[in-house]
């Protein structure tokens, strides 16, 4: 006989249309800028237009600057090809400084506006994963100011997921945004940096490498914070060890 005083289990909601319409557009607008966007937004199309560049620059520089960081946003909310291109225009055409507070600005809006679509259309839930996603997963959950930093320090780890994971957990929004901010300083001043010796190597013929981000020089410094964020991890994993 059935025990009508137990309670059925509640359906499981899924998320509406509604809900999920600012993340479907990311995801349409990415794989139409996967097939059509990657020649504009590439190292060959800033190299034969950074006359114009720096022409309209000196002629409207604020209007550079505006739409230079609406462009960066876009780039970074939609998942389009060309972050890292995006990174060195903004050093080829404010330099060093300002330019890498652009791009820090830039990215980290265009990070959380993704993170906040996926976050509306899906909710704070990551019920099934596996592999690397799952570890990453369950360090954001069990020390996430340290987990927020790591991924973002350690250039191994892809911004885009970076950016996505934590929308699926219980993450609150202020400490995405702080974490993003500070966490890209270190790779983004490298790239900017980068981006304002432009100059010299266009007129070398040569291409930048955008591997210096893991010559020892720069890859051990920011390899030294994260085993700080790190640190607190491994301080709790110690004392669980002496507890049980």
């Amino acid at each position: 006989m059935t025990d009508m005083t137990r309670p059925s289990p509640e359906p499981t909601q899924k998320p509406s249309l509604t809900r999920l319409f600012p993340a479907l557009v990311i995801l349409v607008v990415a794989t139409i800028g996967f097939f059509f966007f990657r020649d504009f937004l590439s190292f060959e199309a800033l190299r034969d237009n950074r006359d114009l560049l720096i022409a309209f620059r000196d002629a409207n520089y604020l209007l550079s600057v505006v739409l230079f960081l609406l462009i960066y946003v876009a780039i970074v909310a939609f998942s389009l090809p060309g972050a890292s291109i995006a990174t060195l225009v903004g050093g080829f055409m404010f330099a060093t400084f300002p330019g890498a507070l652009f791009n820090v600005l830039a990215a980290t809006l265009g990070a959380t506006l993704i993170f906040l679509a996926v976050r509306l259309g899906f909710g704070a839930k990551l019920d099934r994963s596996e592999g690397a996603v799952k570890q990453i997963k369950d360090g954001i959950n069990e020390n996430q100011w340290s987990m927020l930093f790591l991924i973002r320090l350690v250039p191994v780890v892809p911004f885009f997921l970076a950016n996505v994971i934590p929308a699926f957990l219980p993450v609150p929004l202020y400490r995405f945004v702080i974490s993003t901010f500070i966490g890209i300083i270190p790779g983004t001043v490298v790239y900017t940096s980068v981006g304002a010796g432009l100059g010299e190597v266009f007129a070398r013929g040569e291409t930048p490498d955008l591997g210096i981000i893991f010559e020892p020089h720069v890859l051990l410094p920011i390899l030294g914070l994260a085993a700080l964020s790190a640190l607190p991890i491994l301080v709790k994993a110690l004392r669980g060890q002496k507890e049980g």
